[in-house]
């Protein structure tokens, strides 16, 4: 029987299947201000990944019980559409939808001046149109936009990417078929970029400690690079409605 002919993530030029660089995010595109009954919302199409975020905040919180003295409560809502995948998903929000409300909710609440707000709630909703690879920073990323665009008072925007390894080699900002890879470690990273403060990090798979360390770096560089393209996205908004006040 003939052996399975390896497949190989990063050629010998570097270069991975769709071309990239391994240091490379995938085309990042960004738009703030597209929902107007929101207090502040963003469109960001990140590879095939396609996001609404919306937020609305911060007003009375409801139930009354879950209000805190102390600060705004961030109640962060990941949904994905019933024709977002290729296989019809369950329209009812399952567990890893609630995962991952719950971490990108904590990642936001580091980033926003929530004491300001006691017995408040902001509501944070995030529907993913089209999901590809990489979902949930995609979901994060829109979100910050949207906080910013609402006007809320934020420490920094939480910027992030996927970071990880697949045929051996160490990429950052994996697609479906490098997540996919027998060897594959996916690594969600997000920071507030001016402190570099982490504030999501999961990890699903095995690293060495020299693996990690040389993830981390190529994360915190990409992360820089989304940054700069939310930064990009909120000027272009403000500076149009500059414009139109004229």
């Amino acid at each position: 029987m003939a052996k399975e002919k390896q497949l190989v993530y990063v050629d010998s030029k570097g270069k991975r299947l769709d071309g990239r660089k391994q240091n490379e995010l995938r085309p990042i595109k960004i738009t703030a201000g597209v929902i107007p009954r929101a207090d502040g919302s963003a469109f960001l199409e990140w590879g095939q990944n396609k996001v609404y975020a919306a937020v609305y905040g911060p007003r009375e919180c409801l139930p009354k019980h879950t209000a805190s003295p102390y600060k705004a409560v961030i109640k962060f809502n990941y949904r994905m559409a019933a024709f977002s995948v290729p296989d019809r998903k369950n329209p009812r929000p399952g567990r890893r939808e609630m995962e991952i409300s719950k971490v990108c909710g904590d990642a936001l609440e580091r980033a926003i001046f929530v004491e300001r707000f006691p017995n408040t709630q902001i509501d944070i909703t995030v529907e993913i149109v089209d999901a590809d690879a990489g979902s949930r920073i995609a979901a994060l990323t829109a979100a910050s936009v949207a906080c910013a665009d609402a006007g809320i008072p934020m420490r920094d925007m939480v910027s992030g990417t996927g970071v990880g390894k697949a045929g051996g080699k160490i990429i950052v900002d994996l697609d479906k078929a490098e997540e996919d890879a027998p060897d594959a470690v996916d690594v969600p990273l997000a920071i507030l970029p001016n402190s570099k403060e982490i504030v999501l990090l999961q990890l699903d798979g095995v690293m060495t400690q020299k693996e990690w360390k040389e993830a981390y770096k190529a994360g915190v560089e990409a992360s820089m690079e989304v940054y700069e393209i939310q930064k990009k996205a909120l000027k272009a908004k403000f500076s149009e409605k500059g414009v139109e006040k004229k």
